[in-house]
């Protein structure tokens, strides 16, 4: 039983996504008395996140659902600068229509599970961009470089593991955590923002944003960060063989969406399903209790209820039945990936790595080897086999039991 007496430090707990808290009573008694505003910051380095970053935009939707008011921060001013958490090389540099671009394709998706608006919980998107490219050197010198040691910043993770691994770091990116302490002392004064919110490897990043705003204006600020994310075999969220499975339809197919959730390890579903879709706890708990095959049933229901959330009902039912269709009774299903091979053909290896099922050519090669791919239910080894359809035609592809698409011409 929880020993929070706020909705959404309860449910937050319930649910699995906290690890630390500044001030877990304090904040908890906000909670309680008034409308919490609170935020997490996202850099738009491409134009969609990934699934690494679902669990906090689901914490923004946790916040509304009950009654607080979540922002979320684009880094358009910071993403210039790259933060260099996790970090062994300086990011790329983006132009400014670039970033631009990446936050109208990433806002669709907070489109979908939060509900924007003028209302005191309704939730806000502000980019940082605004107030941090005004921001004189001489005054950020003064008014914020102050209330920061370089001692300190010296001890920082992003910053000692580089160093120790003498990997170069830019003055550009050893001021990252000066402007996001900043992002969060401005969102206190702008906005009444009093939580900020984000992964583990964002608490002293958090921390320090919170000393800043006490420094500078003497406000009491709060820091919450979520458990690192790692799935039951060590893996990192997010992460697979063919690549990030991306939360945009543009980066990723729907049915490919939905496969990566059908397909997470039994020991998952059960902390999936209370982190990314909101069915109610007694109901994931009997789904959580299901063994051997019946575990595949919870599985779907994972698939179906994030895919629902992230791309809608329709992408959710339309995967749904292509798997039923490919699985159950042998035929292509409307949702499958699919590649254009043209009048020449194209090699089956080409094929592979071009629907992103390997990585590359020589992966490709290796699959081919196992036996891992058919084509029209017959293996294929060779990997120099032309693969051609006549036209208005389509064949079926497969490599393993869970990877399957349509070649058409």
């Amino acid at each position: 039983m929880s020993s929070y007496s706020s909705d959404l430090l309860r449910l937050l707990d319930e649910r699995g996504y906290i690890h630390q808290a500044t001030d877990a009573v304090g904040l908890d008694q906000l909670a309680a008395q008034s409308i919490v505003p609170g935020y997490i910051g996202f850099d738009a380095t491409a134009p969609s996140l990934h699934i690494g970053s679902l669990v906090q935009i689901m914490m923004l939707r946790r916040m509304q659902q009950t009654g607080h008011k979540p922002i979320v921060l684009m880094g358009g001013g910071t993403t210039r600068i790259g933060d260099p958490t996790g970090r062994d090389e300086s990011r790329k540099m983006l132009s400014d229509a670039a970033i631009d671009e990446n936050i109208a394709g990433i806002r669709k998706v907070f489109e979908r599970l939060l509900t924007f608006g003028d209302g005191p919980t309704d939730a806000v998107m502000v980019n940082n961009h605004d107030w941090l490219s005004t921001l004189g050197y001489i005054e950020m010198l003064q008014k914020v470089g102050t209330h920061f040691t370089v001692n300190r910043m010296l001890a920082f993770d992003s910053v000692r593991l580089r160093l120790e691994r003498e990997q170069p770091m830019t003055f550009l990116e050893f001021n990252y955590m000066i402007l996001q302490g900043y992002d969060f002392r401005y969102l206190s004064q702008e906005m009444g923002v009093r939580l900020q919110m984000g992964g583990s490897d964002q608490w002293g990043n958090i921390v320090n944003g919170m000393e800043l705003g006490r420094r500078m204006d003497g406000v009491e600020l709060y820091g919450l960060t979520t458990p690192l994310l790692t799935t039951a075999d060590g893996g990192k969220m997010g992460k697979t063989a063919s690549g990030a499975v991306w939360l945009n339809e543009e980066q990723l197919p729907n049915y490919d969406f939905w496969q990566y959730w059908r397909n997470v390890d039994d020991r998952d579903v059960g902390r999936f399903l209370k982190l990314f879709t909101d069915l109610p706890l007694d109901e994931i708990a009997r789904l959580e209790s299901l063994e051997g095959a019946e575990i595949n049933q919870a599985k779907t229901v994972l698939a179906n209820e994030v895919t629902k959330l992230v791309r809608g009902d329709e992408a959710a039912r339309l995967a749904e039945n292509t798997a039923k269709e490919t699985f159950a009774r042998g035929g292509s299903g409307e949702d499958l990936p699919s590649v254009e091979v043209g009048a020449e053909g194209m090699r089956i290896g080409a094929v592979l790595t071009a629907l992103g099922f390997t990585a590359s050519n020589g992966e490709a090669k290796r699959k081919l080897a196992e036996g891992a791919v058919k084509l029209d239910g017959e293996t294929v080894l060779d990997p120099g086999y032309l693969v051609s359809v006549d036209e208005g035609a389509e064949a079926k592809l497969s490599l393993g039991k869970k990877k399957h698409a349509v070649i058409r011409r």
